[in-house]
C-alpha cells in the first residue's frame, strides 16, 4: 500500500512539460487556422489595393478629378449679320445667368426652391425648368434665371453654399442695333423647344437660340457655330474656385447681305407711317438693296419672350406688323401687269407695236361692258400711247385676242407668278390663273376672266418683291433673280456676278417698245406720271403706274360721275403701286412699290418711287465698297 502512494506521489513530484495536456492539441489548431484565416484576409486585400491602385487607378484617379473638376460645354457666339458695307445687323452681348448643373447636386427639387426663394421664379420659369430637366441628360446645364442683374448676381454668390450645383455663366443674347428697320430682313431668334433638341443637341445648351423668321431662320445652321467647352475647380458644395481649362467654340459664321442699310433707312422715312412696301433691285445681278415693309416690330422682343399682350397686340392689327408684306403681302397688280400682257401680244404674232385700238372709255363684249378708268376714252392708241396713257380698254381687247394661257407663260417667264428663290422664310408665289387652274378648282373661265385679266384684275396676284423683279427683267432682259445673301465668311456669292444670269429669250425691238411707253408715262406730255420725274441731270426714270380695286364697283355708280374712292373708308380703296427703272439709257436699278389703300399709284406710289429711286442713284450703292455719306441725299424737301 506503503509503494503504491510512493508511486503515485512520484508522478505528482515529476515536472510540467513531462506532463501530457489535452487542451494544448486544440490551442495549436486554433492558432494555425486563424493565422490563415488572417494571412488570407493580408492577400485577399493586398490583392484588392494591388486592382484599385494599378489596375483601376486611372478610372479612381478620373473620379476623384470629377470631384474636384467641373466640365460643361459652352453655347457657341451666334454668327454676325451685317450689311453689305459691313455694318452689324445682328449681333452678340453679354448676359449673365444662373445655371444648375444636375449631376452635382442629389437633390434637384429642394435647390430649386432655394433658388427661387432668393430669385423668383415664374410659373412659365418652372415649366420650362421641369421640362429641361425631363429631357436632356444630367451633364447637361440647365438655365435657371436668364439677365440677372448684380443684385441678383450678388445673393446667389452670397447663398452659394446652399446652392451645391448652381453657378453664375456668362452667355449672350442677341441684339439688333437697328430694331424696327430690319425686322422683317434679319428676322429674330428665340428659345429652341422641344423638336428642336430632338433635332439637335446643341440646342440643349443654355443660350442657345433658334432663328424664327427672316435670315436668322433661313440661315439657322450656319450662324450656330460649334460648341466649346470648359473645366472649373470646385470645392465640396459645388462651388467655383478657379477655372483649369477652356475651349472656346466655333462661332457661326457672318453672314454679309445685299441690304444697303442706310438706303434701307432712306427708303423707311420716305414711306413714314403708310402701310406699304418697297423693293430696291440691282437690275444687273438681283441684289436685293433695300426691302421695306411697314409697319414692323421690335425683333428683340422675341429673344427673351413676348408677353401675351403684346401677341394679341400684334395679331389683331389690321395693317399687319408681323408679315413681311414685299414677300408674303399678295396684291392685284393693276395697270402695273401691262407690260407683261404687251408682251405676250407681241411673241404671239397676233398684234404688232403699232396695230391701233378705238378706246371710247368701254369694251362691251357679250352683254357686259368692261370700263377704261376714264370714261371720256382715249381714242385710237397704239402700244406706245396704250402705255403711256394705261389705256384699259386696248389691253381688253388684246387680251381677248391672244387668251390667257400665253399671258400666263410669259408673265411666269417675267417673275409674276412664280416662286423666287430668295433666302427668306414664308414667302409667296402669287398667281397668274389660267383656265386649267380654274377647272382644277371646279369653275368655269368665261371671255370675261381673261379679259379684267388684261388690266391686272381679277384672279391675279403678286408680290412686292415679283413686281421690282419682273421691273429689273424689262429693263435688262436678263432672267435675274433676287437674293439678300452677298458673301459668308468674307467670301462673295456667285450670285453678284451679273454674267451668271441668262437671257429671257425676248426680242430685244419689244422689250425695247416696253420701255418706251414705260419711258412715256413718266416724261411725255399727259402721261399717268409726270410726278414721277427724276431733277437729276442726265438721268431719266421709266415706269409703270397701277391702281388695284379690293372691291366691286357698279356701271351705274362708275356711270354717274359722282364715284370717288378717295372717300371711301380705308379697307376699300384701291392699293396704289408703282413700278419703274433708272437710269433710261443704262439701267440699274429697279424699284417697286406697294401702298395698302393708297387709292391711285399716280398721285401716292409714284412720287415715293420717284424719291427712292433717286436717292439710290445718289447713292449708287452697288458701285461702292464703303458707305456713302448720309448727307448724299438729303434735298428731298421740293419732292414732299
Amino acid at each position: 500500500m506503503w509503494l503504491k502512494r510512493r508511486k503515485r506521489d512520484n508522478r505528482r513530484l515529476m515536472p510540467i512539460r513531462d506532463q501530457k495536456d489535452p487542451a494544448r492539441g486544440v490551442f495549436t489548431r486554433r492558432a494555425l487556422l486563424c493565422m490563415a484565416v488572417q494571412a488570407g484576409a493580408m492577400g485577399e486585400l493586398a490583392r484588392r489595393l494591388y486592382h484599385i491602385q494599378i489596375n483601376d487607378g486611372d478610372h479612381y484617379a478620373r473620379m476623384a478629378a470629377n470631384n474636384r473638376v467641373s466640365k460643361r460645354l459652352l453655347a457657341p457666339p451666334r454668327g454676325r449679320i451685317v450689311d453689305r458695307y459691313g455694318i452689324a445687323l445682328a449681333n452678340n452681348k453679354e448676359n449673365w445667368r444662373a445655371l444648375l448643373m444636375p449631376e452635382e447636386t442629389t437633390d434637384v427639387t429642394g435647390i430649386i426652391e432655394r433658388f427661387s426663394a432668393l430669385i423668383p421664379l415664374d410659373e412659365r420659369d418652372r415649366n420650362r425648368i421641369a421640362r429641361e430637366l425631363r429631357h436632356q441628360r444630367r451633364f447637361v446645364p440647365v438655365m435657371l434665371r436668364d439677365f440677372l442683374s448684380w443684385d441678383e448676381m450678388a445673393r446667389i454668390e452670397l447663398n452659394a453654399p446652399s446652392l451645391p450645383g448652381v453657378l453664375i455663366d456668362v452667355g449672350t443674347r442677341r441684339v439688333y442695333p437697328e430694331g424696327e428697320l430690319l425686322a422683317h430682313i434679319i428676322g429674330y431668334v428665340a428659345p429652341p423647344n422641344e423638336n428642336d433638341v430632338a433635332h439637335s443637341t446643341l440646342l440643349a445648351l443654355p443660350g442657345m437660340r433658334v432663328g424664327r423668321a427672316g435670315i436668322e431662320q433661313n440661315q439657322d445652321e450656319k450662324l450656330r457655330g460649334t460648341a466649346g467647352s470648359v473645366e472649373m475647380e470646385v470645392n465640396a458644395v459645388g462651388r467655383v474656385i478657379s477655372e483649369l481649362n477652356r475651349e472656346e467654340g466655333v462661332p457661326g459664321e457672318e453672314i454679309s447681305l445685299t441690304i444697303d442699310r442706310g438706303l434701307q433707312q432712306r427708303v423707311l422715312n420716305h414711306i413714314g407711317d403708310q402701310t406699304a412696301s418697297a423693293v430696291v433691285m440691282d437690275c444687273h445681278n438681283g441684289e436685293v438693296l433695300a426691302m421695306v415693309s411697314t409697319p414692323s416690330f421690335d425683333p428683340s422682343l422675341f429673344d427673351s419672350g413676348v408677353s401675351h399682350a403684346q401677341w394679341i397686340e400684334w395679331t389683331n392689327n389690321q395693317h399687319t406688323p408681323l408679315i413681311n408684306k414685299a414677300v408674303a403681302g399678295v396684291y392685284p397688280p393693276g395697270s402695273t401687269f401691262k407690260p407683261a400682257v404687251a408682251m405676250a401680244a407681241l411673241e404671239s404674232g397676233l398684234v404688232s407695236p403699232t396695230d391701233r385700238v378705238f378706246c371710247p372709255g368701254h369694251l362691251d363684249v357679250g352683254g357686259t361692258r368692261f370700263h377704261c378708268w376714264s370714261r371720256w376714252g382715249h381714242g385710237s392708241v397704239d402700244l406706245h400711247l396704250a402705255l403711256k396713257y394705261s389705256c384699259d380698254v386696248y389691253f381688253y381687247e388684246i387680251a381677248r385676242r391672244i387668251g390667257m394661257d400665253r399671258i400666263a407663260q410669259t408673265a411666269h417667264r417675267m417673275g409674276l407668278g412664280v416662286p423666287l428663290d430668295i433666302e427668306l422664310p414664308h414667302t409667296r408665289s402669287g398667281l397668274i390663273p389660267t383656265p386649267a387652274w380654274r377647272q382644277a378648282h371646279h369653275h368655269h373661265w368665261n371671255g370675261g376672266d381673261t379679259i379684267v385679266s388684261g388690266i391686272g384684275q381679277g384672279f391675279i396676284q403678286v408680290t412686292p418683291l415679283q413686281l421690282a423683279t419682273y421691273t429689273a427683267r424689262m429693263a435688262t432682259g436678263r432672267a435675274v433673280q433676287p437674293h439678300l445673301m452677298r458673301a459668308v465668311n468674307g467670301e462673295l456669292s456667285p450670285m453678284a456676278n451679273p454674267d451668271n444670269w441668262p437671257s429671257l429669250n425676248m426680242p430685244e425691238k419689244y422689250l425695247q417698245a416696253l420701255r418706251a411707253g414705260m419711258f412715256a408715262v413718266v416724261n411725255e406730255p399727259h402721261g399717268t406720271a409726270p410726278k414721277a420725274q427724276l431733277d437729276l441731270p442726265g438721268m431719266a426714270m421709266a415706269g409703270k403706274t397701277g391702281s388695284a380695286q379690293v372691291r366691286h364697283v357698279s356701271r351705274a355708280l362708275r356711270e354717274s360721275g359722282h364715284f370717288n374712292s378717295a372717300n371711301l373708308p380705308w379697307e376699300y380703296r384701291p392699293h396704289a403701286l408703282f413700278i419703274c427703272f433708272a437710269p433710261y439709257d443704262a439701267p440699274r436699278y429697279a424699284v417697286s412699290v406697294v401702298i395698302e389703300h393708297g387709292n391711285a399709284g399716280a398721285d401716292a406710289a409714284a412720287p415715293l418711287a420717284r424719291n427712292i429711286m433717286r436717292d439710290t442713284l445718289l447713292r449708287d450703292p452697288s458701285n461702292h465698297t464703303t458707305p456713302p455719306p448720309e448727307n448724299v441725299a438729303n434735298a428731298d424737301d421740293s419732292f414732299e
